[in-house]
């Protein structure tokens, strides 16, 4: 899986060690940091494209973002494309919870899901959200789980 920065440059280490050594510089120079993880797709003829971010905020000082694009031929449903944006977040939080849990930091998946039952969206809610706090991970779906709206939505080219 390849990482790279919101400027563009790649994350040259496994992304374990790029949280981590985040994690430990931030903390250094005195941030109270929170991650959210996030994923966003957009469908382009027969093409799916999915970005996932994790997302560091420095409480009450701006924050930085690693980001992963994948591209997919695979057609889906709605309801199956939202919950493989949530499996993809869950993926990568999965991998990393335990840095979290060592260095304690809060961390949050976010689900590009709609609360309101007029959205399509919404047809996945109950499951992402079973997913989500079944992996025991906090969960936040539209509006606030800005990190799949804004950053990775932000991120699908």
């Amino acid at each position: 899986m390849q990482w790279r920065k919101f400027n563009g440059d790649p994350v040259e280490l496994p992304i374990l060690h790029a949280v981590e050594a985040a994690i430990i510089r931030e903390t250094q120079q005195g941030y109270r940091l929170k991650v959210c993880i996030g994923t966003d797709s957009q469908v382009k003829g027969k093409e799916t494209e999915f970005a996932t971010v994790i997302v560091f905020l420095r409480e009450g000082q701006g924050g930085f973002m690693f980001i992963h694009n994948e591209k997919t031929r695979q057609p889906f449903t709605i309801k199956e494309r939202m919950l493989m944006e949530v499996s993809k977040s869950i993926e990568v939080a999965y991998e990393l919870c335990s840095l979290f849990t060592q260095y304690d930091v809060d961390m949050e998946v976010h689900a590009d899901i709609n609360t309101n039952p007029q959205f399509k969206s919404n047809d996945a809610l109950r499951e992402a959200m079973g997913y989500i706090l079944g992996m025991g991970f906090a969960f936040k779906a539209k509006p606030e789980a800005f990190a799949s709206t804004s950053c990775a939505n932000k991120m699908v080219n």
